[in-house]
């Protein structure tokens, strides 16, 4: 945690993060466009883990017998979905490795307690289908929702990209406006609270915190603070902060099959 609490201004700031990267509307569009020429070339399966609309996955296929991940997208948990995000398969599928994209409820429709439910459905699904847990990684606050599944022994290991582990700071801000938290739920929810994955519980035990070295300071914060937590607490957890990424350009590493960070996901889906 931080010396002196921040002021809401700069909470306000330090969260927004469209604002601090003015170019976000190009790079999103070019996710959109990525995802759309993965799914052009490599048609995925459709899953569905619940009834609702959005209780979707994608799934792109790298055999019969393939290691599976499961990446779980951002946006505050109040936007976006499954389709902008196929772009990241083609390089995962190249490596042996099957890739799940989900989607999930959004707030306010729902509330945030119960997308973690969703995402437990969902991981719930690909282990009955593959006979283990899946590797889990996902985006912002999609990386919060990675966390949540590993500290319940529902994946062999995750990967929080610009993750949120530590939800009271955006109480404050204007993020919460669709969320709605008041502090106590906010701290319920925030999986830097909740046990670490210390080998004591079935699952994983493996927790990579990854941010871009050009995010905001609460967010190279949050992503340090969770794995020096868990690390105390018998995790096995690991920290890098990638040079001349922000918050958006972070996810570009994962459409190059020989990057780090691909190659690191293809590595602890096969262990």
């Amino acid at each position: 945690m931080t010396d002196k609490p921040l002021s809401d201004e700069a909470l306000e700031t330090q969260y927004n993060n469209r604002a601090a990267v003015p170019e976000h509307p190009a790079l999103m569009a070019a996710w959109k466009a990525d995802a759309q020429s993965a799914r052009a070339a490599h048609p995925p399966t459709l899953l569905r883990y619940g009834p609702g609309e959005r209780e979707v996955m994608d799934l792109f296929e790298a055999g019969p017998d393939a290691p599976i991940a499961l990446f779980i997208h951002g946006g505050y948990w109040q936007a976006l979905d499954k389709d902008w995000f196929s772009g990241i398969a083609p390089a995962l599928v190249a490596n042996g490795v099957s890739l799940a994209v989900a989607s999930y409820d959004l707030c306010p429709g729902v509330r945030l307690g119960r997308i973690v439910t969703q995402m437990r459905e969902a991981a719930a699904l690909l282990r009955q289908r593959t006979g283990s847990r899946p590797m889990v990684f996902g985006h912002s606050a999609g990386g919060h929702l990675a966390a949540c599944l590993l500290s319940e022994g529902r994946a062999s290991a995750a990967m929080a990209i610009s993750g949120l582990f530590d939800l009271e700071p955006l109480v404050p801000t204007s993020i919460n406006a669709a969320l709605g938290l008041d502090r106590m739920e906010a701290r319920a929810l925030s999986p830097i609270h909740w046990p670490a994955p210390n080998g004591g519980a079935p699952g994983g035990t493996v927790l990579d915190c990854i941010v871009g070295a050009e995010e905001t300071a609460e967010f190279v914060r949050q992503s340090r603070d969770m794995a020096t937590t868990w690390g105390a607490r018998g995790a096995q957890t690991r920290f890098e902060a990638l040079p001349r990424l922000n918050h958006f350009t972070v996810l570009t590493p994962l459409t190059d099959p020989d990057s780090p960070l691909v190659r690191r996901i293809v590595e602890l889906a096969r262990a």
